[in-house]
Formats: structure tokens, C-alpha cells, sequence
């Protein structure tokens, strides 16, 4: 199946510090290539890697990496997703997390590169994220080249094999014992109650 052309992309998507890497290592391990180019380093906020492709910055400008994305997953901050051509097809794994969880998260990453957040509280940036996820929600819904999945953060930490089911249901037959194997607990760092 590694090589086996799907007809679509995979995109890889929601806000930072969501799950998206962890979610790109489950893809991997179950068997579905990936678009990446490791130049953003692992490191001790993300271990195992960011899984990151820097062209996928510049989708507005430059959309032509895109032919090599058919059949791989690629990861994406739901904001490029606006600019995707629509003769493609997508699908989608959305990574949702406790707002609560995610500002914990970026905070603690901000701090262990000694850099300091934005102005704005916890309060404002959590209704920020609201409103931005809840237009992309209506947005996406219109574009029939895009299919979506939910995955939350918080259920593949704690049942990673029910997970897994879903998103190989939802791309079309991956590993599943792989993909949940792949799902790290001890990365669950800034938690909420499970």
C-alpha cells in the first residue's frame, strides 16, 4: 500500500499543539507515506518530530508541491487549508484538544525557548480560536473536495486503538495495530482530566 496511488491527499490539520505531529507518526506507522523535510529539528517538545514541509507556507504563491502529495499525508495549520486548489481531492484529519490544554502547551514551549506569548489572556485567545475554527467549520462544509474526520486529542491518548479504526476507515486501510503503537502517553504533558 506504500506506494499505491489513493486519489486524494491527506491533510494533516487543527490548531498548534493539537495532536498534528502525533497524528502524522500514527498515519506513518500505518503504512501511508509522508510529505515531510525535516527541517524543523525534534526536540523536547516534540520528541519524535514536527513532520512539518515548509512549502506547504507558501500554498497561495506556489501550490505545485502538490503533485507530489497524492496518496501521502501532509500536515497543514487549518488556516492554508483556505488557499488548497479545489480541482484536488482532500481528506482531512482534524486534530481537536481542550483549548485549555493547547494554551498550557504553547506556553510551555514558549518557555522552554525563552520567548514570551502575545498580550492577549487565556479568555481572549480561546474565544479567538473559537470563532476562527467555528468559520472554518462553515467554510469547509461548502467545498465539495474536501471530506473531514475529528479526531480528539485527549481519545487517541486514552483508547489510541479506537482511534486508529477510524482514520484507517476514514483513508482507506491502514495498519491499525501499528497506528495505535504509535500513540506516545508520556507526551501528554499538559492534561486535562482523561
Amino acid at each position: 500500500m506504500e506506494n499505491e496511488k489513493k486519489g486524494f491527499v491527506t491533510i494533516v490539520s487543527g490548531l498548534p499543539r493539537s495532536g498534528t505531529s502525533m497524528m502524522m507518526r500514527m498515519i506513518e506507522a500505518g503504512g501511508m507515506p509522508l510529505l515531510t523535510d525535516d527541517v524543523r529539528k525534534a526536540d523536547e517538545d516534540n520528541p519524535h518530530g514536527y513532520y512539518e514541509y515548509e512549502p506547504v507556507k507558501k500554498i497561495r504563491e506556489d501550490p505545485s508541491w502538490l503533485e507530489e502529495a497524492d496518496g501521502k499525508a501532509v500536515k497543514m495549520v487549518f488556516q492554508l487549508l483556505y488557499d488548497l486548489p479545489r480541482e484536488r481531492q482532500y481528506r482531512v484529519v482534524f486534530m481537536r484538544r481542550n483549548v485549555d490544554e493547547i494554551l498550557a502547551s504553547q506556553k510551555a514551549m514558549l518557555g522552554r525557548l525563552g520567548r514570551e506569548g502575545g498580550k492577549a489572556s487565556d479568555e481572549d485567545l480561546a474565544k479567538i480560536f473559537a470563532r476562527k475554527l467555528q468559520a472554518f467549520e462553515a467554510w469547509i462544509k461548502q467545498w465539495p473536495c474536501f471530506r473531514m474526520i475529528h479526531v480528539d486529542y485527549q481519545e487517541a491518548v486514552r483508547d489510541p486503538q479506537t482511534q486508529a479504526e477510524r482514520v484507517s476507515e476514514f483513508l482507506g486501510g491502514l495498519r491499525i495495530e501499528r497506528m495505535a503503537a504509535a500513540v506516545d502517553p508520556s507526551l501528554y504533558r499538559q492534561r486535562g482530566k482523561l
